[in-house]
């Protein structure tokens, strides 16, 4: 037996990985309306009918939940309501994240408890994931976002007003507008000064999440391979931003998600 990990789709996990690495991947809701789609997150029955039956599978040993941040979702609010349902043996993570920040950091637990690691150490291998870890967000139009309430009237008047493509920064679970360009290549650019800081001349996993933009996406893995020299070339994985997320940021949006490697 052995710790369960549990995610939900906001973490944009691809099914093969989830798959070898046993993790549990809970769907959060896409609803039609009218013309329009929107999102919901799972809600405390769901989450308890979800790890009650992974601590069947694991033998009670505990499971590690991990979900989309609470700044942008219900669902983490409602995994704490549903863990104090299990007397401890469920730990929730306030991960302030999403995307494969949420991944990577699924993986790293997953990878402790296939080891034999306890609750204890399998929360914090996600954990330390996830203080390495960075994500940012480029939009290619404002409109989606602004639908959804995740940027503020003003800042979405202004990208519209001045057809920017804005670049957002996942900070302490929210996004903030971190630059506007009027040009892709322009955006890409600023993308690839951020996360050249971001690693400080060291090296880490990068991941492209990209919704109707895989040409835009090769092109930006092209210019972040060129600047980031280092002697290991970094490792550069180009994936399908899930629906989830998707419907929020709209057509041709990249989520890029950094995770430094240890000193």
């Amino acid at each position: 037996m052995a710790v369960r990990i549990v995610t939900d789709s906001s973490s944009c996990l691809p099914a093969e990985i989830a798959t070898v690495f046993d993790i549990t991947v809970i769907d959060l809701h896409i609803m039609n309306r009218g013309d329009d789609r929107t999102t919901a997150g799972l809600n405390p029955l769901e989450l308890v009918a979800c790890y009650a039956r992974q601590l069947e599978r694991g033998g009670d040993d505990g499971v590690v939940a991990l979900h989309i941040s609470k700044e942008l979702s219900a669902t983490w609010s409602n995994a704490v309501t549903a863990a104090g349902i299990f007397e401890n043996t469920v730990r929730v993570l306030d991960t302030n994240s999403v995307g494969m920040s949420l991944g990577s950091a699924a993986i790293a637990a997953a990878t402790c408890a296939q080891a034999g690691g306890n609750l204890e150490a399998c929360a914090d291998a996600a954990t330390k994931i996830l203080e390495r870890a960075e994500t940012w967000l480029y939009v290619h139009r404002i409109d989606e976002l602004r639908k959804s309430g995740r940027v503020s009237a003003a800042t979405a008047l202004m990208s519209t007003a001045l057809a920017t493509k804005p670049i957002m920064h996942l900070k302490d679970g929210k996004l903030e507008v971190v630059g506007k360009t009027r040009t892709q290549a322009k955006a890409f650019a600023k993308i690839v000064d951020l996360v050249k800081t971001n690693l400080a001349g060291g090296t880490g996993e990068i991941t492209l999440q990209q919704h109707e933009a895989r040409e835009a996406a090769r092109r930006l893995r092209d210019m972040l391979t060129e600047t980031l020299t280092t002697e290991e070339p970094p490792n550069i994985t180009i994936i399908d931003m899930e629906p989830v997320l998707a419907i929020h940021s709209g057509p041709g949006s990249i989520a890029i998600t950094v995770v430094r490697d240890t000193d």
